[in-house]
């Protein structure tokens, strides 16, 4: 045991991560070798854990969770055909998850034949992208990483005793903070822990021909080890003092020459010199200040779950059929801010606050603000009247501030409000409560009043189909109001090719055609429109089941009057016929199914009624191009 072998530490990847990569000690950097024994036998292992896996299956479902499963099949042949001998053999309810950690850049889906084998599904774990999971995440990230830690530096302390013909039975009795120094140091460790126990015990303990050592032998090497280690940093540290006390200029320091082989120590040296240095020039040495976020309070706790993620939403502005000048404007209103903050500086530029869509039923107002919500990445809030109302006097209020401090947390945001004219409308309703005005009135000045902080990305997005009911200061803080009208033929002819993109549709079919036959549909009465369309061919495909069915029937019937052999032939003819009909296979939509679906789906909303007229004439007024100026009465009526 003069020279114990050098092992190279068989830990995961993931104890790699981050700042853990960092403790590991760089001297103690050994050439790799490949250790293949075990302080227990393979075979042992597994037909054990085969036991305990049939044993519990039978009174409960159990799952079985292998870390770095790659490292274990491709430990030695006879582990992975052990293993593989293993999972044939298992059955009932059993699940085996194995995990595996993938370098920056590396495909999860390239395996070889080892692990695709043994585990042919395969799913990507990858951090969370809403800000408001992250910080949990990195929580319960660090809190794993030193389980995992710990545990690989005590497979670690067990792979160099097994090198060794060492065993310790206790090794789990080491504490956390001590498996770190074991693992970094086992090395040298482990021969003052063989001498120590040898001269301890007169009749050693063996164990499958290995020695069992206690850990109180390893702990009782780590003290004497820590203690010369400390030793000598001590006097290098006094002598770091001596040379400080002669400095050339203030806040500079000869640097000791010493001639040291072990560079570690020197290089401790040399930070204790700095750190002397800093406690007299504090100036140059004190970190920057970090901007600490406050923790959500209990009113931002009740808002949080309105926070959508932005890749929960899975609406894209190509999924919007018509709309170009609209997808055009928010596009320049509201992803521009967000992408290209440097250019909305100056007094004029600046990211707009408010952003009104109005219109009839059903024209896609609520789904451009998903598509706003996506293709922006930006933090999205869906408000109504039961997230900001409550039964308590004065938390309606509370809670709307609560609204705009968490939306500037997790800011870039923006604050969503669907059919805002039941929660922002006109204060002058006769019988309306106390307590909706207190709210307009906070939403107000949060939006933009006295205390709102200009340089905060908080973006108010709402969509109506009655905006003159709103109040006028709301209808002033919407900066742009743009009115989402309905389709004309050329926008309706765009909206049935993008909902009838993805389906089977005859070469035929006449698109033109299609957006004539639905004068003064919208948007949303064309999706039912072909979702109704879309039901005829699998209604046919079930009545021509069904006819099967009963023609089967009548063939099994008549088969029982054959003899043996017609029998087997007609049963060989109809499993060939079973497989047949298996492959489910609609027809192509053709023009004749939209014509019957619009004896069943009619428009939804008049085109030329008198809300209609409404919404024009407050377009005229304030929406784009509009002027709020009321037209003369003319003298002749």
């Amino acid at each position: 045991f003069n020279n114990p072998p050098k092992i190279r530490r068989n830990a995961s990847a993931s104890a790699n991560i981050s700042n853990l990569s960092l403790q590991s000690n760089p001297t103690n950097s050994a050439p790799q070798k490949n250790i293949t024994n075990w302080p227990f036998d393979e075979k042992l292992l597994v037909q054990t854990l085969y036991k305990v896996l049939v044993y519990v299956s039978k009174t409960y479902p159990i799952v079985l969770y292998l870390r770095d499963v790659d490292k274990l099949l491709h430990r030695s042949r006879r582990v992975y055909n052990l293993f593989q001998i293993m999972l044939n053999k298992l059955q009932g309810r059993i699940l085996i998850l194995g995990s595996r950690v993938l370098s920056s850049g590396s495909d999860y889906k390239e395996m070889d034949e080892r692990l695709s084998s043994v585990f042919p599904y395969n799913i990507e774990l990858s951090p969370p992208e809403d800000e408001s999971y992250i910080v949990s995440w990195k929580s319960q990230f660090e809190e794993d990483m030193k389980t995992i830690q710990t545990q690989d530096n005590r497979n670690h302390i067990m792979e160099v005793l097994a090198a060794n013909d060492l065993y310790c039975d206790d090794l789990g009795s080491i504490c956390v903070a001590d498996t770190m120094a074991f693992s970094n140091n086992i090395e040298e460790i482990v021969v003052s822990a063989i001498s120590y126990h040898l001269m301890n015990n007169k009749d050693p303990e063996y164990q499958n021909g290995k020695l069992v050592i206690p850990c109180s032998s390893l702990s009782h090497a780590l003290g004497i080890f820590q203690e010369g280690k400390f030793s000598t940093r001590d006097t290098l540290k006094l002598e770091a003092q001596a040379v400080t006390t002669e400095p050339r200029e203030e806040g500079v320091v000869v640097k000791p020459e010493t001639t040291s082989e072990n560079p570690a120590p020197e290089i401790k040296a040399e930070s204790d010199i700095s750190t002397l240095v800093g406690k007299t020039d504090g100036e140059n040495t004190a970190p920057a200040p970090k901007v600490e976020v406050a923790p959500d309070n209990e009113f931002e706790k009740r808002i949080r779950p309105e926070v959508i993620p932005a890749n929960e939403i899975g609406v894209k502005f190509s999924d919007v059929g018509a709309l170009d000048e609209t997808k055009e404007s928010l596009q320049e209103l509201v992803m521009l801010p967000l992408r290209r903050p440097d250019l909305f500086r100056g007094g004029l530029l600046k990211p707009c606050k408010g952003i009104l869509l109005f219109g009839p039923p059903g024209t896609g107002k609520t789904m451009l603000a998903k598509a706003i919500a996506n293709e922006a990445g930006a933090s999205f809030i869906n408000v109504s009247m039961s997230t900001v109302t409550s039964k308590w006097f004065g938390e309606d209020e509370k809670n709307v501030r609560a609204l705009f401090t968490l939306a500037a947390k997790v800011s870039p945001t923006i604050i969503f409000v669907d059919e805002v004219d039941s929660m922002l409308g006109q204060r002058t309703r006769v019988g309306e409560h106390e307590a909706m005005r207190k709210i307009k009135n906070e939403f107000m000045t949060l939006w933009d009043g006295l205390m709102t902080n200009p340089g905060e990305r908080i973006l108010v997005l709402a969509a109506t189909n009655r905006p003159f009911d709103l109040d006028e200061a709301i209808i002033r803080r919407f900066e742009r109001r743009i009115m989402v009208g309905m389709p004309c033929p050329e926008n309706r002819e765009k909206i049935l090719r993008t909902l009838l993109g993805k389906e089977k549709v005859d070469e035929k079919l006449d698109f033109k055609e299609l957006a004539t036959m639905t004068e003064g549909y919208s948007g949303s009465d064309l999706k039912n429109l072909c979702t109704t369309a879309a039901y005829r061919p699998v209604r046919e495909l079930i009545q021509q089941e069904r006819l099967k069915m009963l023609e089967k029937r009548q063939k099994g019937v008549e088969e029982q009057n054959n003899n043996v052999q017609e029998a087997t032939q007609d049963a060989s003819e109809g499993k060939e016929e079973v497989q047949q009909e298996r492959v489910i296979s609609l027809r192509p939509l053709n023009i004749k199914d939209f014509k019957e679906a619009r004896s069943q789906v009619s428009a939804s909303y008049a085109a030329e009624g008198a809300g209609m007229s409404e919404l024009k004439q407050w377009n005229e007024m304030y929406g784009e191009g509009g002027s709020r100026k009321k037209e003369q009465l003319s003298y002749f009526l």
